[in-house]
């Protein structure tokens, strides 16, 4: 299920975003990046619907996904 970033808490979004941004497995290429710019390029991505908050009920999980990876039927 998407839930729109707009509903969520300033600061509950700020603290996933940092979250998802300091998980293993997110790479940024060869040059380092810094958390600020990389929460930066997440806010961006979520205001141009690239990405979406993704929360996953059956696990209890909310995670970023991008946008043409959600199915019609709106499940993951």
């Amino acid at each position: 299920m998407i839930i729109p970033h707009r509903q969520i808490d300033p600061e509950a979004l700020q603290n996933l975003l940092e979250e998802y941004a300091t998980r293993d497995g997110t790479d940024y290429g060869e040059r380092e990046v810094s958390l600020e710019d990389k929460v930066a390029s997440l806010r961006r991505q979520l205001e141009n619907k690239t990405v979406v908050i993704w929360f996953e009920p059956g696990e209890e999980s909310v995670n970023l996904i991008l946008s043409e990876d959600i199915p019609a039927d709106g499940e993951v």
